[in-house]
């Protein structure tokens, strides 16, 4: 049971209830990328006090939105069924955001996690299905990640590996998914660095993940 409690009967009410209080939603964001372990959602999360972690891991437990999953020696969280659910819900929450989201502040951070759901947040299947299939080496920050797309399919891994187009970008690489900044504009201007493969392809990149700004 959340500490909070609306009064109301309604579906809303009871959502915010069970997923409202501050970072749960983002302990769910992180947990549809995989299972974690606690030490890998406190490392995703910097600034979250252990003890806020650990009493969210209980709530969300409790309302059956994630479980304890032991393997071998090692105990993993991970979305149940239930929680699964929640992703429709996140992305289009992130697709909202996104509008608001401006400059990055200098203390802000992308992490695996948060970029992998952006990727997905963004991704355009209708687009991807008309395209060559692509893989594209993303270091975003500290953020390193395999983006393979192929037709409207998509998987985004962590780490790096044989793509078409490796590139490095900070945060600004947002403006390249809102289509405010062109791609060639943003390897001219430094906001893109092209590591390796045919810079052109960043075109392609911004017509399969795109989101207004």
């Amino acid at each position: 049971m959340a500490a909070r409690e609306y009064g109301q009967y309604c579906g809303i009410t009871r959502a915010l209830e069970l997923v409202g209080e501050r970072w749960a939603l983002l302990i769910v964001r992180d947990l549809l990328v995989g299972p974690r372990r606690y030490g890998e959602l406190a490392a995703g999360l910097p600034r979250i006090p252990s003890n806020i972690l650990a009493a969210r891991l209980k709530e969300l437990q409790e309302a059956g939105i994630i479980r304890r999953a032991p393997r071998s020696r090692v105990v993993l969280y991970e979305l149940t069924p239930y929680g699964r659910e929640l992703e429709p819900v996140v992305l289009a929450l992130g697709a909202w955001g996104f509008k608001a989201m401006g400059d990055p502040r200098e203390e802000q951070v992308v992490t695996p996690d948060s970029m992998t759901m952006a990727l997905r947040t963004a991704f355009r299947p209708d687009v991807a299905a008309g395209l060559p299939a692509t893989a594209y080496a993303a270091r975003v920050g500290p953020a390193e990640l395999l983006v393979r797309v192929d037709g409207p399919s998509l998987a985004v891994t962590r780490g790096d590996g044989p793509a078409d187009l490796a590139f490095a970008a900070g945060p600004g690489i947002r403006r390249v998914i809102s289509g405010e900044l062109a791609p060639e504009q943003a390897i001219a201007t430094g906001v893109v660095e092209v590591l390796r493969g045919r810079g052109e392809l960043l075109d392609r990149f911004a017509s399969t993940f795109h989101l207004a700004a």
